[in-house]
């Protein structure tokens, strides 16, 4: 079993979404997070006062899958979530040791379903 932990852009979650599903990864949780990376922020102008933002708006997503899963997901995300351009994002590959379903008790790979 597999934690997958991606940061994509705002705007590229309907396609990343859109792309998992084609493979028939249903479930993943989904947050909104602050980060810079390469891009390394940006300067705005707000009535006349110049801002300099640091952090960048993305999406971060947590997939729990078992392991013949996993690059399904990758697949999937890449397809989605790529421009191109500085900023598409990261993805993160965990082990998960233990995966519990609270309303039937079920434990691991059967439990991520």
């Amino acid at each position: 079993m597999k934690l997958i932990i991606a940061y994509i852009k705002p705007e590229r979650l309907n396609a990343v979404k859109q792309a998992l599903f084609k493979r028939e990864i249903f479930k993943l949780s989904v947050t909104t997070a602050l980060g810079c990376g390469q891009q390394k922020g940006y300067v705005e102008q707000y009535r006349g006062v110049l801002k300099e933002v640091n952090l960048n708006k993305k999406m971060r997503l947590a997939i729990g899958v078992n392991d013949h899963f996993v690059e399904q997901t990758i697949e999937a995300i890449c397809e989605g979530a790529r421009t191109g351009h500085i900023g598409d994002g990261k993805i993160f590959v965990l082990p998960m040791e233990e995966c519990v379903r609270i309303r039937t008790g079920e434990r691991g790979p059967e439990a991520i379903g």
